[in-house]
């Protein structure tokens, strides 16, 4: 509501504050039907006291806006044509990078512009790379890739076993320094956590820190955060939404457009 008006400080004539008073403020209709909350407001973004409680300070969450509201719906609806997911898709892509990108370490960096001052700035620390979990988390290395020009990216293949239906590791392809890399891990969908569990413990056998995997994420449910966290209390986990419905249709459609 704006405040300060004309009519509410006298400047405006008495005919204009007469109609005022006879016809209902816009104002007053406002607060009396105020505007529909999305459900990713209520359900997927939880306030930051309760995430840090329930899944500690490592789980962040991408900010909480319209922009992003739109792009979940989007993608989770029936009706959405594969170009438009696939675009839209994209976006939400790129922007939980660019937010996986803020939690990697940087340093200190002086350069001098053009003018000859020196401008105080910083810098990537050296020695950081992306690992996709094929096959769905591969629609996340282009995002990564127009945000850090030649970053290095490793592959790792995760199935179910047909008869026990336990995760194991099939294929895995790292840089050969990959133990003094900080690595984003991509893997849109996280509907139990069994498949990342898998790719982290695959990255600590060739000798990555847990404190540094940062694991990128679009959507992830609680039940998954849980398992994630209390077996990786180090790893960082950036998602764009907490919701116990997963759209585990992603990767069929972003790829194949099924």
């Amino acid at each position: 509501m704006c405040t300060g008006s004309p009519s509410s400080n006298g400047s405006q004539p008495e005919e204009a504050n007469a109609t005022t008073e006879q016809q209902p403020q816009p104002e007053q209709e406002a607060t009396e039907q105020p505007l529909r909350t999305p459900t990713h407001a209520i359900v997927g973004a939880a306030k930051a006291e309760e995430i840090l409680a329930e899944y500690g300070s490592n789980l962040k969450l991408l900010e909480c806006n319209s922009q992003v509201s739109e792009l979940l719906t989007i993608i989770r609806d029936k009706n959405t044509t594969r170009s438009d997911f696939k675009f839209y898709a994209d976006r939400l892509i790129r922007l939980v990078i660019e937010e996986s990108l803020n939690q990697l370490p940087y340093t200190d960096c002086d350069v001098e512009t053009p003018t000859g001052a020196i401008y105080e700035g910083l810098k990537y620390r050296s020695g950081n790379c992306g690992v996709s979990i094929i096959r769905s988390g591969e629609a996340m290395e282009q995002g990564l890739r127009d945000c850090c020009r030649s970053i290095r990216i490793g592959k790792i293949l995760v199935e179910s076993d047909a008869n026990t239906h336990e995760a194991r590791v099939v294929y895995a392809r790292f840089p050969d320094d990959i133990g003094s890399r900080q690595v984003l891990l991509m893997y849109p969908i996280m509907s139990t956590g069994n498949t990342v569990l898998q790719a982290v413990n695959v990255l600590r056998e060739h000798g990555v820190p847990e404190k540094c995997i940062i694991l990128s994420n679009l959507f992830c449910t609680p039940v998954a955060a849980r398992t994630v966290v209390n077996a990786f209390p180090q790893l960082k986990i950036l998602t764009s939404e907490l919701h116990p419905v997963a759209p585990n249709h992603f990767g069929q459609k972003y790829f194949d457009g099924i």
